[in-house]
């Protein structure tokens, strides 16, 4: 049996299963205290979402709203789509592994779709794509929410967002079954100017503009975001921005921020 194991724990999150849950407990305490914020995040559900990849201490609580909704469907497998930030190649990769690990427990991976996958889309597997931060970070929160739910991790570096259309529109075609795009948003500018270009970002997933991304939007992983607002035109899926903030809440530093969004795509 193969693995695809942690490379991050303890530096992007917790690496024991006490600190994961402690953590995850103090994101729902605060939303717990917004009552009606929590009630109504409490009534929605779908199965596409966009989700933030930094650091917890940073995005966590980004993060997190997405899960607990995504959590409302129940969802038997779920694909989580990640920008490469480690080493360039063409295309999207798709982790052949059986299992992947958390500190939580590992994670079945959906074997029989992800045959389906790579031979439909013919997806080759690059073992160096999946030491990859925008996917893993996301893997405990689905351990916690949906600790029976199967996981396939795509990562793509050189692609297009034609490329990821139709895998992401046959992947919410199946039944029970959902996806996960990650991205950050601006990067290190101050905080004024980061909120400005995010704005552009939110806007865009808000109207699914995919035009509009390309106007200021420095989205790390807008090809994923991209592909994601034309898939949701075509199923007819509503986006529903849950929550915007910037490092800059967490750590006090208003020089240098990064953005951090997660939407949920539900159908109307």
């Amino acid at each position: 049996m193969t693995m695809r194991a942690m490379s991050v724990s303890g530096s992007f999150y917790p690496a024991s299963a006490d600190e994961i849950r402690a953590m995850i407990d103090r994101f729902n305490a605060i939303l717990a205290s917004h009552k009606e914020i929590c009630e109504r995040f409490d009534n929605l559900s779908g199965r596409a979402v966009i989700v933030p990849h930094a650091g917890w201490v940073y995005s966590g609580f980004t993060a997190n709203i997405a899960y607990r909704i995504l959590s409302h469907v129940r969802p038997d497998t779920i694909v989580v789509i990640g920008p490469s930030h480690r080493i360039g190649f063409e295309g999207i990769s798709i982790a052949k592994s059986d299992v992947y690990q958390t500190p939580l427990g590992e994670l079945r991976i959906n074997m029989p779709l992800l045959n389906d996958l790579q031979k439909r889309f013919a997806l080759p597997y690059f073992p160096d794509a999946h030491h990859e931060h925008s996917t893993e970070v996301q893997m405990p929160f689905i351990k916690h929410y949906m600790d029976d739910a199967k996981v396939i991790e795509l990562v793509y570096a050189y692609a297009d967002a034609a490329e990821l259309v139709p895998i992401i529109d046959y992947i919410l075609g199946l039944n029970n079954t959902a996806v996960v795009i990650s991205t950050d948003l601006s990067h290190y500018y101050s905080l004024e100017n980061a909120k400005r270009l995010d704005a552009v970002c939110l806007e865009a997933i808000r109207s699914e503009n995919t035009a509009a991304l390309h106007q200021g939007c420095e989205a790390c992983g807008m090809i994923g975001v991209e592909a994601m607002l034309n898939v949701a035109k075509k199923r007819h899926m509503e986006a529903v921005l849950l929550d915007y903030r910037t490092s800059a809440d967490a750590s006090g530093d208003t020089s240098r921020v990064v953005g951090y969004a997660s939407a949920l795509f539900q159908t109307v």
